[in-house]
């Protein structure tokens, strides 16, 4: 099991390298599909791998390179603070399936928005 574990934060970390998601987005399912863990119990150990590191290697390479606006990243931190509060408050109320569903339709509709702005090259800040 540990070789599993790790073959999940190696891909969750390059995830989190590359594309500057959050290496939850790969854990999370992950977890739940390969390791048998619940959804609760993936999302808690999620967070609880994320929550020290948050990507420091990843960080440090991109502020070398002046990629990093640290105001703007303190400011969403802090807003992530208190909407990781408010997110596992609803998840723990919601139950296993309602939360299996809802993460299931909220990857659909990410990879559907994803794909169609991509392919014609909309930013957020055209719309």
């Amino acid at each position: 099991m540990p070789l599993l574990f790790i073959v999940i934060g190696v891909l969750g970390g390059v995830a989190s390298g590359l594309f500057g998601i959050g290496g939850g987005v790969i854990i999370v399912p992950a977890l739940a599909l390969l390791a048998g863990f619940s959804q609760e119990q993936a999302v808690g150990t999620s967070l609880a791998v994320l929550l020290p590191p948050i990507g420091l290697a990843a960080v440090v390479q991109y502020y070398r390179h002046g990629s990093v606006d640290l105001r703007g990243a303190l400011w969403v931190a802090a807003g992530m603070f208190f909407g990781a509060w408010l997110g596992a408050l609803l998840a723990i109320r919601a139950g296993e399936s309602r939360m299996k569903l809802a993460f299931g339709i909220f990857m659909i509709a990410l990879g559907v928005w994803i794909t169609v702005a991509g392919a014609k090259g909309v930013r957020v800040q055209d719309l």
